[in-house]
């Protein structure tokens, strides 16, 4: 399993919410300016988190986007599920449907534990975790000019 281009983006792009900790609506212009994303896929993705509910958007002049709850609630796994759905590692983990070999399959433990390992470390990190990182905090300073 790999992260899309969509779900990088989207971590990128609700970093930089954090990062703002609600102060201020943002521009998707911004946004894309910063973290190199180009603005068309970033108002996909935008759209995509507004629907599930982790950002929210404010229309015309003076718009934009803003974390719908605070940082600290928001976790990563949040919002990989947001963009690319729920993550297997392998479609035997999806349900009995997808494998036939269940119920005999020495790996199918393995990977069982491997995708709890994986959501509970996703689950873990709030994006507040990862903005208030200093290597993040001064690697922004320098995105943003300040």
């Amino acid at each position: 399993m790999q992260l899309s281009r969509a779900g990088e983006y989207a971590v990128r792009a609700m970093l930089h919410l954090a990062a703002i900790n609600r102060q201020r609506v943002t521009q998707i212009g911004e946004i894309s300016k910063t973290w190199g994303i180009p603005e068309s896929f970033l108002r996909k993705i935008l759209q995509n988190l507004a629907r599930s509910g982790l950002v929210t958007s404010a229309r015309g002049i003076g718009g934009g986007f803003n974390l719908a709850c605070p940082a600290n609630q928001i976790t990563l796994l949040d919002v990989v599920e947001a963009i690319e759905g729920k993550t297997y590692l392998n479609q035997c983990l999806v349900g009995p449907e997808f494998c036939e070999n269940r119920s005999w399959c020495a790996v199918h433990v393995v990977w069982r534990e491997a995708q709890n390992a994986f959501s509970t470390i996703l689950k873990r990190k709030t994006l507040a975790d990862l903005v208030n990182n200093p290597e993040f905090i001064e690697h922004f300073k320098l995105l943003n000019g300040t």
